[in-house]
């Protein structure tokens, strides 16, 4: 009984420690490469690090994932620049862990955008 305990909690201990360390990635699913991508808690203006700086080449192409770096799943607003210089905000937006993206945004998302 006692090894059997041992292995569950040895297979619990590998199920935690695969968890913390999944990957999470951002989906570009607009037109636009982006070349800039920040994230803060929702509602805030605590603003990360640049997420694009994760990609070799620094930009996020149209349909091109991105891992994300220090992010953990919860509501987030993102701020994001494109090539063309446009930023937008897209508030509130579900950062899901467990999935094969943690969250992407489209061109409808792209709303509250200045140039």
């Amino acid at each position: 009984m006692r090894t059997i305990a041992a292995i569950s909690f040895a297979l619990l201990a590998l199920a935690a420690a695969a968890v913390a360390a999944e990957r999470m990635r951002f989906w570009n699913t607009t037109s636009f490469t982006i070349t800039e991508l920040y994230l803060a808690p929702a509602g805030t203006s605590q603003w990360g690090a640049n997420q694009c700086a994760n990609d070799p080449d620094g930009a996020v192409d149209a349909d091109e994932r991105l891992t994300l770096k220090d992010i953990v799943p919860g509501r987030y607003d993102v701020k994001l620049a494109d090539k063309t210089g446009r930023v937008c905000m897209v508030r509130n937006v579900e950062v899901k862990s467990g999935k094969p993206y943690a969250f992407s945004i489209d061109d409808r998302d792209l709303t509250d955008c200045t140039k």
